[in-house]
């Protein structure tokens, strides 16, 4: 009975550690990032479970970067950007940001209302998508900061029920150990395309901001705001890693269901989340369906926020307009109006002829373009005393932060590269 006790605390004493890194790992496995690993998986099988194990350090090591960076220097990475770098970096960075965060929210919310009508077919997608993005407008205004980090948190919960889903039917291990462990690359435009898509899903500039100003609303609304030591910059460290490691769990664990279940059946194009739940049901059953399904749903309401979130802090700090979500709307309306109409544009997205996956592959070029600046000049931040003090990147840092640089260089050269042949 002394053991249970001292486990639920050491547990719980995890858990009030977890915070913004958990939410930004688990935000980045939003629908629109589901069917992308249903895609990989349903297209080649297992071939890109290894992907995971490679994108996560590089994430983790980017991500602690950015939390770092909100910890020292009390500003979000736009910011930090607009104190130390030239205006037109900082209005590039918008330029491109925008478009890209509206069109992952219409692909998100699109998802979001597909699965529901799929739950509940005598409910057309449309009122479905209506409905979370009022919903989600509605708890971003009026929640305070602290409940809505709450929610935002709880709701990462939502993602285990793909961790469970491969254990639900037969599996051959020792081929899944193979290959998580061996690369394989296929030398096939398609596949290139499936790798630069997974590169671009799990490492997305948004995700940079995004924790950047969560550590400082942390750090606002607890007591962590009165001195960032070493034990700050250590507990800060486990929740930014957990919270990556958790984001790529997820991610195996859709390529394995998907590689193994749709593959073997013979399903090899995945465009959308419904149409890899509907692909699911008759081959593993109710019980996978339905945790799938209800799965994409959890994670639309945890990411949306984030999208729409990342995207506001960007804009405000931009233009110096008072924001965050620890402010009421009467004392900070541009940063909730931004919000609204991030949703709304999203929202109408369904509506003005653009299919989720065009959003999708816009998005991924903007982001393929933006991602290789942002990660260079978070590297220089990170290594630079006068703004991070004794605070500066450490040789493993700089070596994952670099390797990052150079594998995103490329991958956006791929990219855009692939548009024209």
């Amino acid at each position: 009975m002394a053991n249970k006790k001292i486990v639920f605390i050491k547990f719980f004493r995890f858990w009030k550690i977890l915070g913004p890194g958990l939410v930004t790992g688990a935000s980045d496995d939003d629908p629109s990032g589901i069917a992308t690993y249903s895609q990989a998986g349903a297209a080649y099988g297992l071939s890109t479970l290894w992907t995971a194990l490679i994108t996560f350090p590089l994430m983790a090591s980017i991500q602690e970067m950015c939390a770092r960076i909100g910890l020292v220097t009390s500003h979000g990475l736009a910011g930090t950007l607009k104190s130390n770098y030239s205006k037109p970096v900082l209005y590039l960075m918008l330029l491109f940001s925008f478009p890209a965060i509206v069109l992952n929210i219409g692909a998100d919310i699109e998802g979001m209302g597909a699965v529901g009508n799929l739950l509940f077919p005598s409910i057309h997608s449309t009122w479905f998508s209506i409905f979370f993005t009022f919903l989600l407008l509605g708890l971003i205004i009026l929640l305070p900061y602290q409940k809505m980090a709450a929610i935002l948190k709880y709701l990462c919960l939502a993602l285990f029920v793909y961790l469970i889903i491969p254990f639900l039917y037969k599996q051959d291990w020792l081929v899944i150990l193979k290959s998580s462990l061996v690369p394989k690359i296929i030398f096939d435009k398609n596949f290139i395309s499936i790798l630069v898509a997974i590169l671009g899903t799990t490492i997305s500039p948004y995700l940079f901001f995004w924790q950047a100003t969560m550590e400082v609303e942390d750090r606002k609304n607890s007591s962590k705001h009165l001195v960032v030591n070493k034990r700050i910059m250590s507990e800060m460290k486990k929740d930014v890693d957990f919270g990556m490691l958790f984001s790529n769990l997820v991610m195996f664990f859709i390529i394995l269901t998907t590689g193994t279940v749709l593959f073997n059946a013979g399903i090899h194009k995945i465009e959308t989340v419904e149409q890899a739940a509907q692909a699911l049901k008759p081959l593993v059953g109710n019980s996978a369906y339905l945790l799938f399904a209800i799965g994409v749903i959890g994670t639309g309401l945890l990411a949306i926020p984030v999208l729409s979130g990342s995207l506001s802090y960007i804009i405000t700090e931009t233009f110096g307009w008072k924001e965050g979500l620890d402010k009421k709307f009467h004392e900070a309306k541009a940063f909730y109006v931004i919000i609204a109409v991030s949703l709304l544009l999203g929202l109408s997205l369904n509506y003005v002829g653009i299919s989720p996956v065009k959003a999708l592959i816009y998005s991924a070029i903007l982001y393929g373009v933006t991602a290789p600046v942002l990660i260079a000049i978070i590297l220089h931040i990170s290594n630079n005393k006068k703004i991070m003090g004794k605070f500066t990147n450490g040789k493993w840092s700089n070596f994952l932060g670099f390797a990052t640089l150079i594998l995103m260089t490329v991958a956006a050269v791929v990219l855009i590269g692939i548009q024209f042949i």
